[in-house]
């Protein structure tokens, strides 16, 4: 087999282990977003995003809300990036 075949199924192995990783961890993510922009129960404290009036709360619900779309969709990305790349720079030629 050619070492450029090689090359290119190891980094389309490598790229879809990266998206996977970031999809099973998604949920996970999720749960921990929701759970910081909640209110406040026992030990945890939390935004409260429902029922506060403060507009630096409000800001930090909107960057907490948008957070998990960024960090996941980043490193969805990367993975694309792994797999792009090889293939761009003509790995499989």
């Amino acid at each position: 087999m050619n070492s450029k075949a090689q090359t290119t199924f190891y980094s389309l192995m490598l790229g879809l282990v990266v998206i996977i990783l970031a999809l099973s961890l998604a949920s996970s993510g999720k749960t921990f977003v929701d759970s910081a922009m909640n209110a406040s129960t026992g030990d945890f404290i939390g935004l409260d995003c429902e029922n506060t009036t403060s507009n630096f709360v409000k800001g930090t619900c909107v960057i907490a809300d948008f957070s998990l779309f960024y960090f996941f969709g980043g490193i969805i990305l990367i993975g694309l990036a792994v797999i792009g790349a090889n293939i761009s720079i003509g790995g499989s030629q």
